[in-house]
């Protein structure tokens, strides 16, 4: 009898196909997760899971599912997964990196320039009809280019960021627990700097870490207060990284020119107060959402589970017990 994997949400019909050919399916086809008692059920004789960033995979889950042999999640973030409760059982787990890098960085720049030169403003000044024709003073904005980037977290979406950088013509720095090898330096462009050096210097500080203990509100309201007050801060990475009560508070009192939000730190709730912000921009969790990726990223998910269930091979997409940055 073929393996049963569990897949809890709606994913592109070829990584299902595929799923198909090798396993017996459960699939949670909706686009809302899978309520965790349901998941929890269905688990019971699974010794696949194809999860995303909604589910937490911890001991309660593991417990549940005395057969499970592998967990692949369909995204390249592992903070949902408790890594060391994996690999103590025994249990493999795989992600989904390298094939959303560049996609996250095209989308890290578009909201980057949306907050910049306050296109959503604009596009809700027209559609409300309140659009009088050209105007020399009408939603003034922020060059971007020649003004220095920041970034933090300087993995493949840091990186790709950053190649994206050169056409602006800006300088680039960035904060990394480790630094990059000097060849990426040089190739980028790129100088390392302590944070507090990059916040006070920067015109964007866009975010690029893994959620950690070490990284949860690492952007609070102490450093927020280093940042220029013309400066923008665009987080496409995970929403506790930023304090958004103290960003709340940062975006009425002026002290930031704007930011620009795909992350939440409650997702998908908002801090309350955030939604009615003009100077913020605010994306439902999109940075991969190109037809391409988000296929990339199903046939990935979905590889590494025939490659293992199946064949018995490790993938080459499969973690250790602590994560590696994106």
């Amino acid at each position: 009898m073929k393996p049963l994997v569990v897949v809890t949400r709606n994913i592109p019909q070829a990584a299902l196909r595929l799923l198909r050919d090798h396993f017996r399916l459960d699939h949670h086809d909706r686009p809302t997760p899978l309520p965790r008692r349901d998941l929890l059920r269905r688990l019971r004789r699974a010794e696949g899971l194809l999860c995303l960033l909604s589910e937490r995979v911890d001991a309660e889950l593991f417990d549940a599912a005395p057969r499970l042999r592998m967990v692949a999640t369909f995204s390249a973030g592992l903070d949902h997964i408790d890594l060391p409760e994996a690999e103590r059982r025994g249990i493999l787990v795989s992600h989904t990196p390298g094939v959303l890098a560049e996609t996250c960085a095209d989308y890290t720049w578009a909201l980057l320039l949306a907050g910049a030169r306050r296109v959503v403003e604009g596009d809700r000044l027209v559609r409300a009809g309140r659009f009088r024709g050209w105007d020399p003073l009408l939603l003034l904005g922020a060059d971007v280019h020649g003004k220095t980037l920041g970034l933090v977290g300087f993995g493949r979406i840091g990186q790709a960021v950053a190649r994206r950088a050169a056409g602006f013509r800006m300088t680039v720095l960035y904060c990394s627990p480790h630094p990059a090898p000097r060849a990426v330096e040089r190739r980028l462009g790129a100088v390392r700097v302590p944070l507090a050096e990059l916040l006070r210097r920067s015109d964007f500080v866009t975010l690029h870490a893994a959620l950690s203990p070490e990284t949860r509100y690492l952007i609070d309201a102490r450093r927020l207060a280093l940042m220029k007050r013309t400066a923008f801060l665009i987080n496409g990475a995970r929403g506790p990284i930023v304090d958004e009560r103290a960003l709340l508070r940062a975006l009425r009192r002026k002290r930031l020119a704007g930011a620009a939000l795909d992350v939440y730190e409650t997702e998908p709730r908002l801090t309350p107060g955030l939604r009615g912000l003009p100077n913020v921009v605010l994306s439902p969790h999109l940075a991969s959402a190109s037809l391409e990726t988000r296929a990339a990223m199903g046939r990935l998910a979905a590889d590494s589970l025939v490659e293992y269930l199946i064949f018995g091979r490790r993938p080459g997409n499969a973690v250790h017990a602590r994560p590696h940055s994106s």
